[in-house]
C-alpha cells in the first residue's frame, strides 16, 4: 500500500493494500478505501466514509466532511461511494444527516468535474456526469445516466430522472424529467424536447426515440392539462418501456416537474 510519507492516516482506517495515498492527504478515522483507488494529493477524507474500488480523486477533494446543515449536531452519519468513480479537483462530498436518513450515497462509474458538490443525504446513481461547479442541495436524487451541466444547481428534495440532460447555468427547483433536456436560470428552467442526440450516442433504438417524442408531444405540446395528458398517453400503445418510465416519473413527482 503506497502511502506518501507526508500523508496523515488515522490508525483506525481500513485501506486496501493496493490503494494509493498521495502527498499531504489527510485520512480521518473510521474510513474505508477500496482496491486500486488513488488519492492524488491534498485530499481530505473524514467521517464514516466508505470508498469503493478503482476510484480516482484529483487534488484538493473534500470527502465525507460534516453536512452543511444547521440541524447537524455531530451525530454519526455516513458517505458511501461505489466503484470506478472519478472526482476532479476540489469536488466536495458531504455525509448525511440523521433526519435525512443518515447516508449520502454515490453509485458507480460516475464522473464529477472540478468544484462539483454533493450535499447531505443525496442519492446519486450510476454513469452520471456532473460538469464543473454543478451543485446538488440536500436530499437530491439523481437517477442513472443523467447529466448535470456546468454551474447548474438542483434544489433540495428534487429528483433528476434517468438520462435527463440539464443544461449549463440552470436552476432546477422542481423535478427534471427523464430523457428530456431541461435548461434555464433564475427559476425559469424549461424543457426543450427529448434528448435525442444523447440517446443516439447511447445507442437507443430509433423506435424508442420516436415513441418518446410522441409521448412528449402528448404530454407537453397537446394543450392538455397534466392529468388529461397522462390519461391520453396511457391509452396509447407503446412498445418502448422508456415511455412508461417517463409517465411514472410524472405521476410520482412530489415537488412537481419542470415543463
Amino acid at each position: 500500500m503506497p502511502i506518501h510519507p507526508t500523508a496523515i492516516v488515522d490508525k483506525s482506517c481500513e485501506i486496501s493494500n493496493d490503494a494509493s495515498i498521495g502527498p499531504y492527504c489527510i485520512i480521518g478515522p473510521h474510513t474505508k478505501i477500496g482496491s486500486e483507488t488513488i488519492l492524488d494529493s491534498h485530499i481530505n477524507v473524514q467521517g464514516w466514509t466508505s470508498i469503493g474500488a478503482r476510484c480516482r480523486f484529483f487534488s484538493h477533494c473534500s470527502v465525507g466532511t460534516d453536512p452543511q446543515d444547521l440541524k447537524y449536531k455531530g451525530e454519526r452519519t455516513y458517505l458511501e461511494i461505489g466503484d470506478d468513480n472519478i472526482f476532479r479537483e476540489f469536488v466536495s462530498l458531504n455525509r448525511g444527516t440523521e433526519e435525512g436518513g443518515g447516508t449520502t450515497v454515490i453509485g458507480k462509474n460516475n464522473f464529477f468535474m472540478a468544484y462539483s458538490h454533493i450535499a447531505h443525504d443525496s442519492i446519486v446513481g450510476n454513469h452520471i456526469i456532473m460538469a464543473n461547479a454543478a451543485t446538488l442541495a440536500g436530499h437530491v436524487t439523481v437517477e442513472d445516466h443523467a447529466t448535470v451541466g456546468a454551474f447548474s444547481a438542483v434544489h433540495q428534495f428534487c429528483r433528476v430522472g434517468t438520462h435527463a440532460f440539464i443544461g449549463g447555468f440552470s436552476v432546477v427547483t422542481r423535478d427534471a424529467l427523464p430523457f428530456i433536456k431541461t435548461v434555464g436560470d433564475r427559476n425559469q428552467a424549461k424543457i426543450y424536447g427529448i434528448n435525442t442526440l444523447g440517446l443516439q450516442r447511447k445507442n437507443f433504438p430509433v423506435q424508442t426515440i420516436k415513441e418518446l417524442k410522441l409521448a412528449y408531444r402528448i404530454c407537453f405540446r397537446s394543450g392538455l392539462n397534466t392529468a388529461d395528458a397522462l390519461v391520453r398517453a396511457k391509452e396509447t400503445e407503446w412498445t418502448a418501456p422508456e415511455v412508461g418510465i417517463l409517465l411514472e416519473f410524472m405521476e410520482q413527482s412530489e415537488r412537481g416537474f419542470i415543463r
